[in-house]
Order: structure tokens, then sequence, then C-alpha cells
């Protein structure tokens, strides 16, 4: 019975800290995250350029590693198109450097351990998902506008729904 309520309390104080979603139209959140070589990245470094940001639960996981071997397979689709791709997960830069190099991803994974990020863009899902963010990419134009958020990522098939989207909105 305790063990119930200690899952209870943890499932209400994760709905009570989800984030909100951004919507189309909303201003993206700035925000200073480290990559795998320790290396700072700010969105307003990205300023000028339509970013496809990306939150996921974790690295080197079923439908985390579908998902970025999805967007490496067709990185040069993406990069053609002048988009800028950013994976966001709440694992450390050593565990992005790992997964990075085990899967030779060619765009930029950024540590957020302290969830800060997440919760700013909602990904952190509250009662649903309370260790690992969830799985959401937000399109942001190169005004730092939200221009698209993906609530139903199809791992396997990310690339297919972010090119349709874009075509949509020309």
């Amino acid at each position: 019975m305790r063990i119930i309520m200690v899952i209870f309390m943890f499932g209400l104080f994760g709905l009570s800290t989800a984030g909100e979603l951004l919507k189309p139209g909303d201003k993206a959140p700035d925000f200073e995250l480290k990559d795998s070589n320790g290396k700072i990245h700010r969105l307003s470094d990205y300023k000028g350029k339509t970013v496809v940001l990306y939150f996921y639960p974790k690295d080197d996981t079923p439908g985390c590693t579908a998902q970025a071997c999805n967007l490496r397979d067709n990185f040069d689709v993406l990069k053609d198109k002048g988009l800028v791709v950013l994976g966001v997960s709440q694992d450390d830069p050593k565990s992005h450097d790992a997964f990075t190099k085990k899967y030779n991803l060619p765009f930029t994974l950024l540590a957020d351990t302290s969830k800060k990020v997440i919760k700013a863009y909602g990904a952190d899902g509250g009662i649903t998902r309370i260790f690992m963010p969830k799985r959401i990419t937000y399109l942001i134009d190169n005004k730092g506008l939200i221009l698209h958020r993906f609530d139903n990522v199809n791992a396997s098939n990310h690339t297919k729904q972010i090119l349709d989207v874009l075509e949509i909105k020309k």
C-alpha cells in the first residue's frame, strides 16, 4: 500500500510540474545546453535558420534509436532544405557521445540533465512520463517562432512527417 501511495505522490508531482506545450506562433524559449563535447549551444545561435528541435526519452533505446537513425539516414535531405537538427534528452554529454558514435549521427545532441529546457517546451509529460521526457518535435522558423509541433512522432518515419509539414507550410 505504501508503494502505491509513493507512486501516486510522484505522479501528482509530475502532473503539477508538467510544462505547457508551445503552439504555432509562440516564441520558442531560448536555452543554453551542452553537446557531447561540452560545447554550449543556444537556440539563438541558430537565428536565421529553421530548426528541427526534437525531444526524446533516452539514448540507445529502440524507439529513440529508430528516430535518430531515420533522421541520420535522411540528414542530407533535411540539410538541403536548410534545416538544422538538434536532439534533446536528459542524458548526459558522455551518453550522447557514445550514442552519436555508435550510430554515426551527423547532428547535435544536447544534454538537459536538469530538465529545464524539457519542461520549458512541455516535453516532460507530467504523470505519464515521470522519469523520462516524451517524444515531441518542434519546427522553429528562422525568426525563432514555433512553426509546427509534432505530438505523434512516428519514430521510424519522422523525416517524412517533417518534410510533409514543410511542404504544406510553403
